[in-house]
């Protein structure tokens, strides 16, 4: 037999429900105390609520009970998603062996309280640069990658928005949870899937408005991170025009609502259509003005009287060629005549030295049988054979002995 006081042995162990007893003394020592979470779990029954209460920023969730008695004093709007401060006090069930919290007191987080955190984490990620680069977006995105939550009127007010504005447009779509404990981390993940898809040209994340602290999960750090890392352009629709979540901060493009969003990523084709029509109209126009310009102009070229006839062209050119082929006659008249009188001179010259006239003056050219001029009287002795040239032809002799 065991008392409480006992210690446990292998062999004198204690029993569950002494053990229960003891956890159950050890925790109620710790009385009531304060703390602050984000509901992820309020459900009714009997008139009681159960639910669970979440770390803003660690992995941590314990379950509360609300009693009636205690409920009808507590805010009558609270919901999950809210984000609160609770007098809590630990209470552990023997029976079940299960550990909750019941609820004293619960209100809301100071709106100052929030917004104070919120503005640090700003002015740090916004001293950090994640503000400052905007990608800009695709004229025509063949694919869209959006992020929203299944089933959700958002998903429905992009898909058929930009269906309307370009029907052949492509959505990836990744579902996520858009508030609770889940959801950052889901809609972190979500965007990371369609940033490494090669095809999507631009993400959406969308989610069809909601209170200040519904929207609190989309200025979650960590998901700002993701977004502000994220290669593909990014648009933020999540909330309205009051709502300012560090999402729409690092977001290349803000739009105010999904609808927006699905208008200002997706051309309209009909308005394209019209423009290509209104730019085809002003080529056009602008082409025929300049051919009439041009027309215009040819005309008031062809009416001056230099072109208005051509026959003075070739009359003019005419008489100019007449005068240059007359001068060219002159001038090669001129270098002919003395060219005839400089040959004159030499023809002159050249009889005037010329062998033949000294021979038609009664004088001889004495050759040898060899051909070579006879210079001296020792070169053709008696017998010798001459060839004798005269003016007019030539003579054979022989030297004789006198």
């Amino acid at each position: 037999m065991t008392t409480d006081d006992a210690p446990s042995t292998v062999d004198a162990p204690w029993p569950v429900g002494l053990l229960s007893t003891k956890i159950k003394g050890w925790i109620e020592r710790l009385g009531t105390a304060w703390v602050e979470g984000e509901i992820t779990q309020w459900g009714v029954s009997g008139g009681n609520v159960y639910g669970k209460l979440k770390d803003l920023e660690a992995d941590a969730t314990v379950s509360f009970t609300v009693w009636s008695s205690t409920r009808a004093k507590l805010p009558a709007d609270l919901k999950q998603g809210d984000r609160v401060v609770a007098l809590v006090k630990p209470n552990y069930w023997v029976k079940g062996g299960t550990l909750t919290m019941q609820v004293f007191e619960m209100r809301h987080v100071g709106l100052g309280d929030l917004l104070e955190r919120l503005e640090r984490l700003r002015q740090k990620l916004k001293a950090e640069g994640l503000f400052d680069h905007k990608k800009p977006l695709p004229f025509l995105p063949g694919c869209i990658g959006l992020v929203t939550g299944k089933d959700s009127d958002a998903e429905k007010d992009v898909l058929r928005n930009a269906q309307l504005r370009w029907p052949a447009v492509k959505f990836r779509v990744v579902h996520a949870a858009v508030q609770g404990d889940r959801a950052a981390a889901e809609v972190t993940a979500a965007i990371q899937v369609l940033d490494a898809d090669p095809e999507v040209e631009v993400i959406i994340v969308a989610r069809g408005g909601g209170d200040f602290q519904n929207l609190l999960v989309f200025s979650d750090e960590a998901l700002v991170r993701a977004a502000a890392a994220c290669v593909t352009p990014l648009v933020s629709a999540i909330g309205h025009e009051a709502d300012r979540p560090l999402l729409d901060e690092v977001a290349d493009l803000r739009a105010s609502t999904p609808t927006d969003a699905a208008k200002r990523v997706v051309p309209d084709v009909a308005e394209e259509l019209a423009r290509v029509q209104q730019a085809l109209g002003s080529l056009r126009l602008r082409i025929t003005q300049r051919l009439s310009a041009e027309v215009d102009r040819l005309e008031t070229l062809r009416s001056r009287p230099v072109l208005a006839s051509s026959s003075w062209i070739v009359d003019v050119r005419a008489d100019d060629l007449s005068r240059y082929v007359q001068r060219s006659r002159d001038l090669v008249e001129r270098v002919l005549e003395r060219s005839h009188t400089r040959v004159s001179e030499l023809t002159a010259q050249l009889r005037a030295l010329s062998p033949q006239r000294t021979l038609a003056r009664g004088y001889a050219i004495a050759q040898l049988p060899d051909g070579r001029a006879v210079r001296s009287v020792s070169e053709a002795p008696a017998g010798t054979e001459l060839r004798l040239t005269v003016a007019d032809g030539r003579i054979s002799a022989t030297v004789d002995d006198g």
